[in-house]
Formats: C-alpha cells, structure tokens, sequence
C-alpha cells in the first residue's frame, strides 16, 4: 500500500480556503490524506489529552509518523528540562500510548543534524535511541553524507536492516556534507520517503532566523518531470517492500499539497476510509 500525505497539518491553507472554523483543520487535511507527519512534537513533548484530541479527529485508518523530540536527536541540549536523556524517552514514550493503543502510530522519526556524522559513538545512540523508544516502530534520517560515502553506505543500509529500523529516504538538495543523497533502497518492509525539495540556494543560506530559515529551506515547487522521475523510484520500491509512506515537506511556498495531491493522481490511487469531505454552505 502506497500513503501519501504532508508534514503537518496546520500551513496548507489551499486545504482550508472554506472552512469558517480553523479548530477543524486536521479533520479536512484527514478527508484528502492518510497520513501526516506530526512535527509538533520535535518542538514539544505534547499532552496526552491533546493526543488523544487529534486520534479523535481522524478516521480508524489513519497513521501518525511522529518526529522524535529534538533533545532525543542531540538538536538541543535536554538538560535544560530534564534531568536525563532516558528521562526524556519516557515521557515522549508516554505520550505516545493514546496513539499506540488506537493504532493510529505508524512510527517514530529520528531525524538526526547535519553535525551527526558516522561515528562510532553515534551508531551506538542510534542503536540506544531504538532501544530506548521499543517496542514502537522507528525510522532514522541522517543529515550528514559520511553516512552514505561509497566506503560506509553498504554498511550504513546493513545497520538499519539489522537492527529493525526503517531507512528514511530523502530527496533534498545536494550542498555538502550536511545532505544526503536519494538512496532508493529498503532496510524495513515499511519504505519511508522524505520529500525536502531541491532549493540548494535556501537550503544553504547562513545567518537567518529561525522563522526565516523555514520560510526559505522547502521553499520549491516539483515539477512534473521530477514528480514522473519520483513515480519511477516508487515502482521500484513497490517490489521490495510491503508498505510505501510518502511525505512532501516543500512547504515554504506552500507547495507541498498540491505536489502531493498531483502525485496521488499520477500514481492513480483513490483512497477509502478517509474523514468525510467537509460541505460548503454556500
């Protein structure tokens, strides 16, 4: 099965153009998308009052991917909240049982800085962090090109097909070490594709807030030359692997639900279970 959707569910607001209440926002994103990639947790460990708020609002089918906390990924430092890092994967742990328990978890992202290169110490938190967030699925994104030089990429793939971690494929710009290469290839019998845009020029630029680099990072539009090359990858993939989740994160100029909903079109699917389609009153 192919499932296609968006990272997050609040910025796509050519999903929202009739809506007079924006509380209903995840309940019209879940009536076009199966899945979406839960990135407010990267931010903030959420309550589990609100988890359970968001599995309410979405049909039985639906799945979360649920992007690690970044104390879990090293992006800041957990100390100025809690008192250990295994503190910190309990609680995120535990925040994840309304979604667990409806079966409405698909698996937990572990994206990982650019400053994370291949390492010993850093295969061994890898391997932690997996441990650590068992017995739920977890797919790992590297940001560092080490980790799929010519001399390591075999053994970076055989890593995560022995330790039951799913490979994030990505498809972003290539400017230095810190991007990754597009490596159509299968660790799980669950495929994970990341899609980031190709804006090299956004994807480097220095000196910028934080508001200002994600207003300029995904800043992209695929064309449909590109969308027909990522058609091809996805029939490739069809045969190596059960389950296929696809995630356009192109968003800056608020791209990503349009590629997305034009990619679904190509690939010719019609998706059954989702949230009914909200009415215009007028």
């Amino acid at each position: 099965m192919i499932y296609i959707g968006l990272t997050g569910w609040g910025d796509h607001e050519d999903l929202y153009t009739h809506l007079t209440n924006k509380k209903d926002k995840l309940i019209t994103y879940s009536s076009v998308f199966p899945i979406v990639e839960l990135d407010a947790t990267y931010y903030a460990i959420q309550r589990t009052s609100t988890i359970d708020k968001w599995c309410r609002e979405t049909p039985e089918d639906f799945k979360f991917i649920v992007k690690a906390h970044q104390y879990m990924t090293g992006h800041s430092d957990y100390r100025t909240d809690y008192t250990s890092i295994k503190e910190v994967f309990k609680v995120f742990k535990d925040m994840l049982h309304p979604m667990a328990k409806q079966n409405k978890l698909g698996f937990v992202l572990l994206q990982f800085p650019p400053w994370f290169d291949c390492t010993s110490e850093n295969i061994r938190y890898v391997k932690f962090a997996k441990t650590m967030l068992e017995p739920y699925k977890v797919s790992v994104e590297f940001r560092n090109q080490t980790w799929f030089k010519s001399e390591y990429k075999e053994e970076t793939l055989s890593f995560l097909y022995n330790n039951d971690i799913i490979h994030s494929i990505c498809d972003e710009p290539q400017a230095g070490i810190g991007s990754i290469p597009f490596v159509n290839r299968v660790t799980d019998s669950t495929a994970f594709i990341r899609l980031h845009g190709r804006n090299v020029h956004g994807w480097t630029q220095k000196d910028l807030t934080s508001e200002e680099w994600r207003n300029v990072r995904y800043l992209y539009d695929y064309s449909q030359e590109e969308l027909e090359w990522l058609k091809r990858q996805v029939e490739i993939l069809k045969h190596k692997t059960k389950d296929i989740f696809i995630v356009f994160n192109n968003n800056s100029g608020r791209h990503a639900a349009g590629n997305a909903q034009n990619f679904i079109e190509m690939m010719d699917i019609r998706y059954t279970g989702l949230s009914p389609k909200q009415m215009k009153l007028f």
